[in-house]
């Protein structure tokens, strides 16, 4: 069976989400080889980088339109200087989760995007409710999305569940974090993905539609 990809792309105030990112179920799929996934991250690039760059008028679009938000070659070299212009970059977020999707350890980066919403939540009753949910998710055993932890964070996290605040994952979201930046983020830099985001910014990709 072919993989296919969904990336829908929406703005809320000035950051941009992921409204929908899947793939087929690899559990239901034979795992395909480096050279056939590839391919597949390159179709999904040619579907959302296809329109030329402005440096003055950049707009993000839906990728079902055939066109969409290319960042310029200035943006995607920012993303090297430091993990934290990756993530506070659109695009490049989108890049980074790509590519953990690629590297079959997505759930790191979307533990730490629940963590960064989790945070901003006022009401006490649905900071209860979206702990659990991060909790059975992320941190419980056998969790869909289970993420590495070690025993005491885990336990700590159990603790503080029973009153919940907004810091309540902060242990465990730093160690996320400093696992991609000093793991993940080196490999994505030298990926694939991010050297055809580099050629693709400078419009000189042969994989990107005229």
């Amino acid at each position: 069976m072919q993989s296919t990809f969904f990336l829908a792309l929406q703005h809320n105030s000035s950051q941009m989400e992921i409204a929908c990112f899947s793939c087929l179920d690899t559990a239901e799929t034979p795992v395909k080889n480096k050279k056939s996934r590839h391919k597949d991250w390159r179709a999904l690039f040619n579907n959302i980088l296809q329109c030329t760059p402005s440096p003055h008028t950049a707009t993000d679009t839906h990728p079902l339109t055939n066109k969409a938000y290319r960042p310029t070659s200035d943006e995607v070299n920012q993303w090297a200087q430091s993990f934290d212009k990756l993530l506070a970059h659109k695009y490049g977020l989108t890049a980074f989760r790509i590519f953990l999707k690629s590297e079959y350890c997505e759930e790191n980066i979307e533990f730490w995007l629940a963590c960064e919403e989790f945070k901003k939540i006022m009401s006490p009753v649905k900071l209860a409710s979206k702990a659990k949910k991060i909790h059975k998710k992320f941190i419980w055993n056998e969790a869909p999305k289970e993420i590495n932890l070690d025993y005491q964070t885990k336990e700590d996290i159990a603790q503080n569940l029973q009153q919940p605040t907004a810091t309540c994952f902060n242990a465990a979201q730093k160690k996320v974090y400093n696992l991609m930046e000093n793991n993940s983020y080196p490999r994505f830099l030298l990926s694939e993905i991010y050297q055809e985001i580099c050629t693709i910014s400078q419009g000189k990709s042969k994989y990107l539609k005229t």
